[in-house]
């Protein structure tokens, strides 16, 4: 099964490039102001539309399950806020946090 979020931002092309040249994501551009964006088969489909009558707001964690977690931390803790470093949680992951530019707290994962 894939699964697809479509998620409200403040602004698609300030989106667009955080996306494709902070964090190295696919981006393709959407239908009516939509753009997606892709990493290890994870997608998320923004749109500056107000579909919700609310700003861009999420109280979870979007995971990205990705093979080299230390790598890829390396590339952009210094260009990100990070929420948390990288490390080995409890649970069985290896992980990072980081903030995105419409404030989404993103996590990027490893089972350990």
């Amino acid at each position: 099964m894939t699964m697809n979020l479509l998620m409200r931002c403040t602004d698609v092309a300030t989106t667009r490039t955080f996306y494709s040249e902070v964090l190295g994501f696919d981006v393709a551009d959407g239908a009516e102001g939509t753009c997606s964006v892709q990493k290890a088969g994870g997608t998320i489909i923004f749109t500056d539309r107000d579909l919700w009558a609310a700003p861009p707001q999420c109280t979870g964690t979007i995971y990205f399950f990705i093979p080299d977690v230390d790598g890829f931390h390396e590339s952009v803790k210094d260009k990100v806020s990070v929420s948390w470093p990288v490390q080995d949680m409890s649970y069985g992951l290896r992980e990072f946090g980081i903030r995105d530019c419409n404030g989404y707290t993103l996590a990027f994962a490893r089972k350990i």
